[in-house]
Parts: structure tokens; sequence; C-alpha cells
């Protein structure tokens, strides 16, 4: 199981990033959450294998005409045990 905590720049405010977030995350069966940040980007952490971070990654990019990703970063970070779900965050 790997984890990677990844902040989206551009057009991810105002235009439903946190519902498809979660959405996608269900779709593929990764767990994690999703919140606004203060500066406009949106920053989330994503369970699962190597494969279905990819193509959360790939879809959140690519997936929704309203959603503009300029620039995304990722950092794999430490598995969390007995996550059950992917959430939003405030």
């Amino acid at each position: 199981m790997e984890r990677a905590y990844i902040v989206f720049s551009g057009r991810v405010q105002g235009v439903g990033f946190r519902w498809f977030a979660t959405q996608t995350a269900t779709r593929l069966g990764v767990t994690g959450w999703v919140r606004n940040l203060d500066n406009g980007d949106v920053d989330c952490e994503v369970q699962g294998t190597e494969a279905q971070i990819d193509r959360f990654i790939h879809d959140m990019c690519h997936a929704n005409r309203w959603i503009s990703v300029s620039t995304y970063k990722k950092t794999m970070i430490p598995a969390v045990t007995n996550e059950k779900k992917f959430i939003m965050r405030n």
C-alpha cells in the first residue's frame, strides 16, 4: 500500500474539485482526504496501489472539463493503517 500527499494548482476551487476527487477516489477504491487551501490550491492524501494513485492523478488532471490543473506536486508519505474511505475536509 502506497500513500501520496498531492497539491493541485490551477482552476481547482469553485469547480467541484473536492466532490470530483471524492467520486474518483471511491470509483478507484482509494482512501484518504481532500481539502481547499487558503492560497487557492487543493491538497489531498491518497492511499492505494501505485497504479491507483497514478490513475487518480490522471483523472483529476484530465477527466473533468470544469477543472483545470496547471501543476501538481506529489510526495510519497507513510501509509495510514485502518483507513476506510476517502473524505472531504473543510
